[in-house]
């Protein structure tokens, strides 16, 4: 306390003790203020310098943004060219994944349908196998039946051969001449009018009648086969001659001869043809239907003939056919 108040005394006193004293603080004290003012110039202009220096950095900064910015619009730019590029690639290539997925779709429809076809082709093949196999079986049954009927017209075909070739045989053994007895081409028994009768008449020679009495065995034996009879409709004894004499005449002498023959044939025939008298008739042709010319001896006497023949029932060759026929042979699409 006593220094503070002793340095303001000392102040007063050197200012009281004369001028000098006052004018040094006055010029110490503006020179302060000029060096303040000279600070603050300074710290202006420093302001001034790094404010300038701070807008010049900042323009750089501007132009260096604006530069980047421009570069970056381009690149933009560009990118949004490609990506136009790219979405129009990705576009088209979205139109080929849609029209390959409709392909795709087209394709997996039409195996879908030839998948039901092959399996409707399929089931089909099946049925027509089915189908095949039941008339494999029909056309195995079909055959046999085919046999089997072949067989019965061959033996239709046989029984009139064979019975009328043992007649042949019999009468043949019988006269001891097998050059009176003959099968002519249509299978007929053909025997000369000269073994049993006279010229021009139609009375049966007592010489004949033993050939006679082994017609009526053979023809017995043939009919009490029920095999046999079953299939004969009518057994015919036919007479013929020669152009000699009127047609008429012929006509008659043929016709009494023919009757002849049938007569003895069921009169004489101890009962056994009886039961199959209907089977037998008679028939006189006459000249009409001659084997040979009538122009020679040969020929006439050739034409002057007995001929047996054995009709088959063609009802009963109709059945055989008519049977086969029933045959149900199944239908074919």
């Amino acid at each position: 306390m006593r220094r503070t108040s002793s340095s303001r005394t000392d102040g007063l006193v050197s200012s009281s003790g004369g001028e000098q004293g006052f004018w040094p603080s006055y010029a110490d004290m503006m020179s302060a203020v000029a060096l303040i003012l000279f600070f603050l110039m300074l710290i202006a202009y420093i302001e001034n310098l790094i404010t300038g220096n701070n807008l010049e950095d900042t323009k750089k900064m501007l132009d260096n943004s604006r530069t980047q910015l421009s570069a970056m619009l381009r690149n933009v730019e560009e990118a949004e060219n490609e990506l136009s590029v790219v979405t129009a690639d990705l576009d088209s290539t979205k139109l080929t994944l849609d029209a390959q997925e409709l392909e795709i779709a087209t394709q997996k429809a039409a195996i879908e349908a030839q998948q039901s076809r092959l399996d409707s082709q399929t089931a089909e093949i099946a049925q027509q196998q089915a189908l095949i196999d039941q008339q494999k079986q029909y056309v195995t049954a079909a055959n046999d039946e085919l046999t089997a009927m072949r067989s019965q017209m061959e033996t239709i075909a046989g029984l009139r051969v064979s019975i009328l070739e043992q007649i042949r045989d019999r009468i043949a053994e019988v006269m001891g001449d097998a050059s009176k007895v003959s099968i002519g081409d249509n299978g007929n028994i053909i025997l000369s009018d000269s073994v049993l009768f006279d010229v021009g008449s139609s009375a049966i020679k007592p010489q004949s009648q033993p050939l006679l009495n082994q017609l009526i065995a053979v023809f017995s034996e043939f009919l009490a086969d029920n095999e046999n009879s079953r299939y004969v409709e009518s057994i015919v004894i036919s007479g013929h001659t020669d152009s000699t004499g009127s047609a008429e005449e012929n006509r008659v002498l043929a016709t009494d001869r023919a009757n002849s023959v049938l007569s003895y044939l069921l009169n004489n025939g101890y009962g056994v043809l009886a039961p199959y008298s209907d089977v037998f008739c008679a028939a006189g042709y006459g000249a009409t239907r001659p084997v040979q010319t009538n122009d020679t001896v040969e020929g006439r006497a050739a034409n002057r003939r007995i001929e047996i023949s054995m009709v088959l029932k063609d009802d009963t060759v109709m059945d055989i056919i008519n049977d086969y026929l029933k045959l149900k042979i199944p239908e074919t699409e």
